[in-house]
């Protein structure tokens, strides 16, 4: 994975980090959720390194996002909402997975089996880190169009059992961007295994 030359500036709105101290009550949540604590604002790279400390993960997320967590994952969207990341942490074993290959061939497959017209490949990149592809997403409302949706699933280093899961979707008309994008956030991931 590389981001192709593409920055965190080249999907930030210059607003030095502002928007991730508003609110929106438009998105889902729930009585959990809560703002994400900031712990930097890079202005220069266009990023902001956000901590979602109810899953003990910190990501560089681009300026004019904003990002919230409840008790089980992170959630970053962009200010339009057509790029949305959601986190959070695995346990394999409960997923009925022996590792991370086991459930990233088992999540491909049965999105398949239940959506006919998604078309899912998955492959394991060189630094062990597997990448799932979805294309021909159904769009979501508000959504102009089809939607790909990438998985990122890691395996916790010297134990199978656990790992983290980073799902980027993004418009079907901006699917390189958006891998360009994933490859910034998994450069900029900090997990606390």
């Amino acid at each position: 994975m590389d981001p192709g030359g593409l920055t965190f500036r080249d999907f930030a709105l210059n607003d030095n980090g502002a928007s991730f101290n508003r609110g929106d009550p438009m998105i889902a949540g729930g009585p959990n959720q809560v703002s994400s604590r900031v712990l930097g604002i890079d202005a220069a790279r266009g990023l902001a390194r956000v901590q979602f400390a109810s899953i003990r993960i910190d990501l560089a997320l681009p300026l004019g996002w904003q990002a919230t967590e409840d008790w089980e994952r992170g959630v970053a969207y962009s200010t339009d909402k057509r790029f949305r990341l959601i986190v959070w942490r695995v346990d394999f074993a409960f997923e009925g997975a022996k590792d991370a290959e086991h459930y990233a061939a088992m999540k491909s497959g049965s999105i398949q089996a239940r959506r006919p017209t998604i078309k899912a490949s998955a492959r394991k990149l060189g630094d062990g880190v597997f990448l799932i592809v979805y294309e021909n997403v159904a769009r979501a409302q508000g959504d102009s169009e089809t939607r790909t949706v990438f998985d990122l699933v890691l395996q916790k280093p010297g134990n199978p059992k656990e790992g983290v899961l980073l799902t980027l979707g993004v418009p079907a008309s901006q699917t390189e961007r958006g891998l360009n994008l994933l490859a910034l956030l998994k450069q900029n991931l900090q997990i606390a295994w």
